[in-house]
């Protein structure tokens, strides 16, 4: 577990995880309203060397980028009423072995969509404060996390 303090941190600590992330990577971030997903997915987003805005994909529940390590697309399902929704507009296609896939309210698309490879979850704990915890789901999630801990990843300097 790690205390974040402030946005800017939220936003390193997304970026320097993203220097970690391979194609085929599919990242759930958990959390209530408020604990900073949509902020550490924009640092992962800039790590990933996205530069141009970024935007919530609330609405429309997914964003596509283009980054470094090719596609990368950004779920938001907070608003989804029915994880069959997700194969109306064929959600799965955008999970390939050349993509990462980061998605922000994972847990409502039920069974639909393929599993993480890293699970991270979020929790406010005051107006400044967030923890962070991440957990591998798959060995490419767990190889992930290894080496982000073995290189300075799991410091408190966030």
């Amino acid at each position: 577990m790690r205390r974040i303090t402030g946005e800017s941190g939220q936003e390193a600590f997304g970026e320097r995880l993203a220097g970690f992330l391979r194609p085929g990577t599919v990242i759930h971030l958990r959390g209530e309203i408020g604990s900073g997903k949509t902020t550490l997915t924009r640092g992962l987003l800039r790590g990933l060397g996205i530069r141009a805005p970024i935007k919530s994909p609330t609405y429309t529940l997914v964003e596509p980028y283009e980054g470094y390590a090719g596609p990368v697309y950004h779920f938001d399902l907070y608003r989804l009423s029915d994880p069959e929704e997700l194969q109306f507009f064929g959600a799965e296609e955008y999970f390939s072995p050349r993509s990462i896939c980061i998605l922000e309210w994972a847990e409502r698309a039920g069974d639909v969509l393929p599993s993480p490879d890293i699970i991270v979850d979020t929790e406010y704990l005051d107006a400044e404060s967030r923890t962070v915890r991440l957990a591998a789901h798959s060995a490419a999630g767990g190889s992930l996390l290894d080496a982000f801990s073995g290189d300075g990843g799991d410091t408190d300097a966030y």
